[in-house]
């Protein structure tokens, strides 16, 4: 049962944690993005030259994929890819991004911003793929990105308060007033003039259709070269892209902590943390439960540290844990287990302040997965873990049986009863109930659950279990 309840709460802290880091790449790659396939670097011919000289000497274009609240990490992860950008000869830098706001302060995007327009090579802004968002203080980064559009489905605005970021003007004309208090899709983005778009398609659907709207732009006497014209066998002009795009994603490790810093996964990761040094704490000795409690309660930290959090709720959260342990101590989950539920509750639906615009509560499923399994481990594996420590030889209670107590409340047949200045839960014959204030005599143990019968009209199953000095002394 012991290795159950292990094996229940690191669960839920394995799948939650892992499925956000799988299929993240640490390092940079040539990749597609969208439904149109971004081209690698042309092989060159056997006589050292290529069938497209062109696809050859056009430099490539850098994109970060940026996921997720804006936190430390990301705004360092831009700034460095600006910096990787440039010193490897990119010709411009491609920030893919879906967000629903920033957990920095204004100071720090405001700095973000000046480093993007300060830029050596184009910064472009796309907002994709569809259904990705770009919410809060991050969308101002659209009044200093030199490139900028948004796929179909996706949406823009919150963007509260305009900042200062010095030499930067946030504005966005007739939208401004729009945009701060709600969001736009494509078509009013389009019709507002939100985006420096730079081509006619309707929208920005992939990333190839980015580097359509890179090429041509110039900036400080360069031209971008992204694409070339083309004609089909038909004999209709087409365009297709030259450049080598390179993906880059975080580091493994600003992966990890930018991962544990989204509300779901710092959410789950405290009750799990909390619930197995909990577990830990009745359990002889130190082990592997108590190892992975205290990891999972620091990363939970790291991530609640740059979260907007209510402490209140945080509070709630951890004065819950301490009830839970009063009932596991005795055994059987009473009044203070269900003080420990609905604390639980309550710090978990108000854990986290919303954004504008957006709410980081972590969703119903995420809610009733840390709810639910803080329930059934407090409820079922906990008294069953407990039971099991004590049920071992080396325990030794056998100098209970035969001594005098009374019970706490009514047993019929379980209940609380006071036998040597401690209380036990206690069961009794399902024929000889046990009324509250009784006096009653330890018949067996199993585990921490004393077997009693009453002093006097105990069922004859009872009597015949005692021992026989004991038999003998009456």
């Amino acid at each position: 049962m012991r290795r159950l309840a292990i094996g229940f709460v690191t669960a839920a802290a394995a799948v939650s944690f892992a499925g956000s880091l799988i299929g993240s790449p640490a390092s940079a790659s040539t990749a597609s993005t969208g439904t149109d396939e971004v081209p690698a670097a042309t092989e060159p011919a056997a006589d050292g030259g290529s069938a497209d000289d062109s696809r050859i000497t056009a430099p490539p274009v850098h994109v970060l994929q940026v996921s997720g609240l804006f936190d430390e990490i990301v705004v360092d992860s831009i700034t460095n890819a600006i910096d990787d950008a440039e010193s490897e000869g990119a010709q411009a830098l491609i920030l893919q991004v879906n967000t629903r706001g920033s957990v920095v302060g204004d100071d720090t995007m405001e700095q973000l911003m000046e480093d993007i327009d300060a830029a050596p090579i184009p910064i472009g802004l796309w907002v994709g793929p569809s259904s990705a968002k770009l919410y809060g203080r991050p969308a101002q980064l659209l009044a200093v990105a030199d490139v900028s559009g948004m796929a179909p489905g996706a949406r823009v605005g919150y963007t509260g308060t305009p900042l200062h970021p010095e030499g930067v003007t946030v504005e966005f004309g007739d939208a401004s007033d729009r945009l701060r208090r709600g969001s736009m899709g494509l078509s009013d983005a389009r019709e507002f003039g939100v985006f420096n778009q730079r081509i006619t398609d309707e929208g920005i659907p992939t990333l190839k259709s980015m580097l359509y709207a890179l090429d041509g732009y110039e900036e400080n006497g360069v031209v971008l070269h992204t694409v070339e014209n083309s004609v089909a066998d038909d004999g209709t002009p087409q365009q297709e892209p030259v450049a080598t795009v390179i993906m880059t994603k975080l580091s493994l490790t600003d992966q990890i902590f930018h991962t544990v810093a989204s509300p779901s996964i710092s959410y789950l990761l405290l009750l799990v943390g909390l619930a197995l040094l909990i577990f830990e704490f009745f359990t002889a000795g130190v082990g592997i439960a108590g190892v992975v409690g205290a990891g999972s309660l620091v990363l939970a930290c790291t991530g609640l540290a740059a979260l907007p959090i209510r402490g209140w709720a945080l509070a709630m959260i951890v004065l819950s844990m301490i009830a839970f342990a009063v009932d596991v101590q005795v055994g059987i989950p009473r009044f203070w287990t269900g003080v420990g539920i609905v604390g639980t509750i309550i710090g978990s639906f108000w854990l986290f302040e919303s954004l504008p615009g957006a709410t980081l509560r972590p969703s119903w499923i995420t809610l009733l997965t840390g709810v639910g399994g803080i329930t059934i481990t407090f409820v079922t594996g906990m008294p069953s873990m407990v039971r099991t420590r004590f049920a071992t030889p080396t325990i030794g209670r056998e100098w209970m049986i035969g001594e005098i107590g009374h019970a706490d409340g009514a047993i019929d047949p379980d209940g609380i009863v006071t036998v040597g200045n401690g209380q036990w839960r206690a069961r009794t014959n399902r024929a000889t109930p046990i009324a509250a204030g009784d006096q009653v005599r330890v018949a067996a143990i199993d585990g921490v659950t004393l077997e009693v019968e009453p002093l006097e009209g105990a069922a004859k199953d009872y009597r015949e279990r005692r021992s026989a000095k004991h038999s003998t002394a009456e």
